[in-house]
C-alpha cells in the first residue's frame, strides 16, 4: 500500500509540473478517439445489420426439407427469440380454362419478423405497407396471377382443395431474392390453410424455413447450437449469405469503419511512444536519486508502474466520458443524415476505451520504464553515466503485438489486419533503412550551405537514430491519415457510380424469346425507361468439379455451399457485364471448341475451381460439361444483373431460355406499370427501390461515420508531432543556449527550426506517399474489391502538408528554445 500511496504523490507532483502534459493529453485523445469510434462504429455497424435483416425477412433463416424439430422452436422459446414459419412450394392453379404455374409462399401469423410487405387493392403505385400477412381464408397474389387467369379482386382461388378470397395484390415482399430463385409468379396464403388444402403430404417437394429474430447476444447463442444439431439438408442463412448484394454492401461498411477506427489507435499509439520516451529520458536524474536513497530495482519498477496504472486509470474515465458525450452530440447534431432508430451500443463498446488506455500504456511505456531500473546510483554524482538502452525487439515487438491486437479488435478482419500491418511494417522498415542511408550520405554534402541550414542539418544528423523515430513517426502519422481519407473518397465514389439517381429500381423476368423485341420497346419508347442489357436465362444446378461431386468440396457455411443448393442462372454473354472484372483466365475471342464458362471469383475459392477445371451441369434433365477458362469479380451491389456463371455464346442454344434485365422509373410514372402487367402477363416484375435506400444509407451513414473519423485522426496527428517535438526538447534548450552564449541571434536560431522541420515534414510527407500508395493497393485489390489508381495528387500534397503541420508544429513547441535564458543554462551546467 505505502508503494501506491508514494506512487500517487509522485504522481501528483509530475502532474503539476507538467512532465505529463503530452502524455496525459495523447491518452485522453486515444481512449476518446478510441471510446466514440467504437460507440459509433457499433451502433452504426448493429443498425446496419437490422436494417439488412429486412430483406431476409428475419435475423436468422433455417432452411429445410421438413419442418424443424419441436425441441428447436423450444430452445428459441427459452432464449427469448420471435419465430415465423413460411413454407414455399410450387403448384398448378386452374381457374377459368386456364393453367397457371405458381409459387406459393404458406407463412405463419408473425410473418415477417423483419421488414414490410407492400399490398394493394388498385395499381401498383398506390402500393400500401403492411406488416402482417392475409389472414386465414384469405390469399394475396401478384398480378400476373389476375391477368393470366382472368380474376380480378374479391374472386375466390382454388389452391389445391380450399377456396381462398383474393382480396389484396402484392407489389413487394421482403424476401424476394434477386437471384432469381423463382421465376413463378407468387401467390401468398397463411399455413393455417394447408391442411385443407391437401397439397403437401410426406414426400412432398417443399422447402420450409423458420424464422428467428430477438437480441444479438441470444441469436449467436442460438446459431451455435443449431450448427451442432444442424443435419446435412439443411442450413443456416442470414442476410451475408442469402443475399450477397446487401451483404457484400454491409461487409464493405463494417471492414471500412474498423480500418478508420484502427488508424486513430495507430496514430495515438505513436504518440504514446514518443511521450513515453521522453518522460523516460528526463526521469533519469529522479531514478538515480531514489536508488541512492536505498530502493531496490523492483520498487523503482514498481514506483513507476503503478504511477501508469493510475494514470490509465485517470485518463480512460476522462477519455470515456468525452468519448461518449461526443458521440452523444453527433448523433444528435446529425440525426437527419441516420436513421430514426439507432441500435443500443455493446457493454463492450463502452469498456472498450479504458482497456485501450493500459495496454497503449503497457505496450509503448513498458520498454522505457524498463530502462529505468537500470540507471546506476552513481549518476547522482555524474550525469554522464546512463543505462543501456533497451533492446529495440522488445520495444517494437510489444508495440507491433500492440497494435495488432487492436487492428484485428477493430477490423474482426485477420486478412485485413494482416494486409494493414503487413504492407505497413515491410514498407516501414524499406523507407526507414533508406532514411538512415541519406542520412549517413549527407553527412558530407552541405559545407557550402548557409549558417542556418548547416545548423539545421547537423541537428538532423547528430542523432540518426532520433531522427529517423521522428521521421518514422511524422510518416506513419501521415501515412494513415492518407490512406483513411484515400479510401473513404474512393470507397463512396464507386458506390455512388455504381449507385446513381437512375439506378435501376425494377427487375424483369420470363420474358419470352418471342416478345423480346415488343418489350423492348415498350419500356423504351413507351416508358422511356433506361434499361440495363437483357440477359437470356436458363435453369441449371452444378453437380461436379473434375468428376467428383460438388458436395464434396462445399465447406459448410460458404459460398458454394449456398451455390450448389439451388439451381443457377446460367446465362451467356460475348463480353463480360460492366462491372465484372476478370482477375485469372482470358475472355472468349468467337466461337471455340467445346462449351466454355466464366466462373464468379469467390464462388470458385469457395469450391476450389481453378482455369482448366471441368464443370459439369444438369439442365432440363441432361448432363453437360463445360471448361472453365476464366475467373471474374463481380459487384453484387451494382443493381445490375449478375450470374455466377457465363457461358460463351452458343453453348447453350438447345435449351429452353427467358430473358431477364434491370431498368429505371421515376417514382412519378410507377402507375405505367399496371399497363406493363397487362402488356405482357408473362413477365415477372421485382421490386427493387428498398434495397436501393438501404444502399444509399449505408452510404450516407458510412460518410457521416468517417467524416468523423478523420477529424479525430487529424488531431491525434497533431498530438504525435508534439510528442515527437517534446521527445527532443531539452537538448534544443542546451544547444540554443550554448550558441547564444557564443553570439548566435534569434532570428538564426528561428530560420534554422523553420528549415528544420520543414526537412523533417517533406522528408516525412514523401515516404508517408509511398506507404500510403502500397497499404491503398492492398485494400483496394485485396479487401474492398475495387479498382485501384495511382492518386496522382498526394504525391505534392501530403509533402506539402508534412511540411506545413510538421513546421508549425516543431515551431510553437520549441518556441521556449528562443526564450530561455543561456544564463538558467550555465547555472544548471
Amino acid at each position: 500500500m505505502s508503494d501506491w500511496v508514494l506512487a500517487w504523490r509522485f504522481l501528483r507532483r509530475e502532474l503539476r509540473a507538467g512532465e505529463l502534459k503530452i502524455l496525459v493529453l495523447a491518452l485522453i485523445l486515444a481512449v476518446a478517439s478510441v471510446t466514440a469510434v467504437a460507440l459509433l462504429a457499433d451502433r452504426l455497424t448493429r443498425t446496419l445489420t437490422e436494417q439488412a435483416a429486412d430483406f431476409l425477412a428475419a435475423d436468422l433463416v433455417v432452411e429445410s426439407h421438413a419442418p424443424l424439430p419441436s425441441a428447436w422452436l423450444q430452445e428459441a422459446k427459452r432464449r427469448g427469440l420471435a419465430t415465423a414459419q413460411r413454407v414455399e412450394f410450387t403448384s398448378v392453379l386452374v381457374e377459368n380454362e386456364q393453367l397457371l404455374l405458381v409459387g406459393v409462399k404458406a407463412v405463419s401469423a408473425a410473418y415477417p419478423l423483419r421488414g414490410y410487405l407492400k399490398t394493394t387493392a388498385s395499381d401498383l403505385a398506390a402500393a400500401q405497407i403492411t406488416r402482417a400477412p392475409p389472414a386465414p381464408g384469405r390469399v394475396w397474389v401478384a398480378p400476373r396471377v389476375l391477368t393470366q387467369l382472368g380474376l380480378k379482386l374479391g374472386d375466390r382461388l382454388q389452391v389445391g382443395k380450399v377456396n381462398l378470397l383474393i382480396d389484396r395484390v402484392l407489389s413487394f415482399e421482403p424476401d424476394t431474392r434477386t437471384s432469381f430463385y423463382s421465376l413463378a409468379p407468387r401467390v401468398i396464403m397463411r399455413v393455417e390453410d394447408l391442411p385443407a388444402a391437401g397439397i403437401l403430404a410426406p414426400g412432398s417437394r417443399a422447402s420450409y424455413y423458420q424464422l428467428f429474430a430477438g437480441p444479438e447476444a441470444e441469436l449467436k447463442r442460438f446459431k451455435r447450437f443449431l450448427k451442432a444439431h444442424l443435419k446435412p439438408n439443411q442450413r443456416l442463412l442470414d442476410v451475408h449469405e442469402d443475399r450477397p448484394d446487401v451483404g457484400q454492401a454491409l461487409r464493405r461498411a463494417e471492414r471500412y469503419l474498423g480500418l478508420a477506427s484502427a488508424i486513430v489507435v495507430l496514430i495515438a499509439g505513436a504518440a504514446v511512444a514518443m511521450a513515453s520516451r521522453r518522460y523516460s529520458t528526463r526521469h533519469l536524474d529522479t531514478t538515480a536519486v531514489i536508488k541512492a536513497l536505498g530502493a531496490c530495482q523492483g520498487k523503482v519498477l514498481r514506483l513507476y508502474a503503478y504511477q501508469f496504472l493510475l494514470l490509465g486509470l485517470c485518463a480512460g474515465g476522462v477519455g470515456t466520458l468525452i468519448g461518449w458525450g461526443a458521440q452523444a452530440s453527433l448523433l444528435l447534431i446529425f440525426k437527419d443524415m441516420l436513421p430514426e432508430r439507432l441500435a443500443r451500443p455493446s457493454g463492450l463498446a463502452f469498456g472498450f476505451g479504458p482497456a485501450t488506455a493500459w495496454l497503449l500504456l503497457l505496450s509503448f511505456s513498458l520498454p522505457p520504464l524498463l530502462r529505468l531500473r537500470r540507471v546506476p546510483p552513481a549518476r547522482v554524482l555524474r550525469r554522464d553515466l546512463c543505462p543501456a538502452p533497451i533492446s529495440a525487439w522488445l520495444t517494437y515487438t510489444a508495440g507491433a503485438l500492440a497494435i495488432g491486437a487492436l487492428v484485428w479488435r477493430f477490423t474482426q478482419d485477420l486478412k485485413l489486419s494482416a494486409a494493414i500491418l503487413g504492407v505497413s511494417s515491410v514498407a516501414l522498415l524499406a523507407l526507414g533503412g533508406l532514411t538512415y542511408l541519406l542520412l549517413r550520405l549527407a553527412r558530407g554534402g552541405f559545407k557550402r550551405l548557409g549558417l542556418a541550414w548547416r545548423l539545421s542539418l547537423d541537428n538532423l544528423l547528430r542523432h540518426p537514430q532520433l531522427t529517423l523515430a521522428q521521421v518514422l513517426a511524422f510518416c506513419t502519422t501521415l501515412a494513415a491519415m492518407t490512406v483513411s481519407f484515400l479510401v473513404r473518397n474512393d470507397l463512396i465514389a464507386a458506390w455512388q457510380a455504381q449507385l446513381p439517381v437512375d439506378a435501376p429500381n425494377y427487375f424483369v423476368l420470363n420474358v419470352f424469346p418471342e416478345e423480346l423485341g415488343d418489350f423492348q420497346r415498350f419500356l423504351t419508347v413507351e416508358l422511356h425507361a433506361k434499361t440495363s442489357r437483357f440477359f437470356p436465362i436458363v435453369r441449371g444446378r452444378l453437380v461436379e468439379v473434375n468428376g467428383l461431386d460438388v458436395h464434396r468440396l462445399a465447406r459448410p457455411d460458404s459460398e458454394g455451399e449456398m451455390a450448389i443448393h439451388r439451381d443457377l442462372s446460367l446465362t451467356w454473354a460475348a463480353e463480360p457485364p460492366p462491372d465484372n472484372r476478370l482477375v485469372a483466365g482470358r475472355w472468349w475471342q468467337g466461337q471455340e471448341p467445346g462449351r466454355q464458362v466464366s466462373v464468379e471469383w469467390d464462388l470458385a475459392q469457395s469450391l476450389g475451381i481453378r482455369i482448366g477445371d471441368r464443370l459439369s451441369f444438369l439442365v432440363e434433365g441432361q448432363k453437360i460439361d463445360a471448361q472453365v477458362v476464366n475467373l471474374r469479380t463481380v459487384q453484387w451491389d451494382s443493381m445490375l444483373p449478375n450470374f455466377y456463371m457465363i457461358f460463351n455464346p452458343g453453348d447453350l442454344d438447345e435449351f429452353a431460355a427467358t430473358y431477364l434485365a434491370s431498368f429505371y422509373l421515376p417514382p412519378e410514372r410507377q402507375a405505367v406499370l399496371s399497363e406493363l402487367i397487362r402488356r405482357f402477363p408473362n413477365v415477372t416484375l421485382v421490386e427493387v427501390d428498398m434495397i436501393l435506400q438501404h444502399f444509399r444509407t449505408i452510404l450516407r451513414q458510412v460518410s457521416f461515420a468517417v467524416d468523423y473519423v478523420l477529424v479525430l485522426a487529424l488531431l491525434a496527428g497533431l498530438l504525435v508531432l508534439l510528442a515527437a517535438v517534446h521527445s527532443a526538447l531539452d537538448e534544443r534548450i542546451q544547444q540554443s543556449a550554448l550558441l547564444r552564449v557564443l553570439g548566435a541571434r534569434g532570428r538564426l536560431l528561428r530560420a534554422s527550426l523553420w528549415i528544420e522541420f520543414l526537412l523533417l515534414g517533406g522528408l516525412s510527407g514523401m515516404l508517408a506517399v509511398w506507404v500510403s500508395e502500397a497499404v491503398a493497393w492492398v485494400l483496394y485489390v485485396r479487401i474492398f474489391d475495387i479498382p485501384f489508381r495511382f492518386h496522382a495528387w498526394i504525391w505534392w500534397a501530403v509533402p506539402a502538408l508534412g511540411s506545413g503541420l510538421t513546421a508549425l508544429a516543431g515551431y510553437f513547441g520549441t518556441r521556449q528554445v528562443l526564450t530561455r535564458s543561456p544564463a538558467e543554462f550555465l547555472r544548471v551546467r
